[in-house]
């Protein structure tokens, strides 16, 4: 299995490329505080942790930025309550 992380600003998206499938995340920049309007993973990748990993880079790569995450979808929200506090 191979996996990439990317920032496709062009479409204001994070992606999660996994073998030939891609998680993605939406999301606005607004100042310091990036907005993650929509987080999906196509069916054959739920269940296997892939939203979750796609969840952590968007961490580490605004904690590396100096930017605040503003979860707007449930499962973004639901993310970071569990694991950023």
């Amino acid at each position: 299995m191979t996996e990439s992380f990317k920032d496709n600003s062009a479409q204001h998206r994070f992606e999660l490329h996994i073998d030939t499938s891609t998680a993605f995340a939406d999301y606005r920049l607004e100042g310091n505080s990036l907005f993650i309007d929509y987080v999906e993973a196509p069916p054959q990748l739920r269940g296997t942790g892939a939203a979750g990993r796609l969840m952590q880079h968007i961490a580490d790569t605004a904690q590396s930025k100096g930017l605040n995450i503003v979860p707007v979808c449930s499962y973004a929200a639901a993310w970071v309550s569990r694991n950023l506090k």
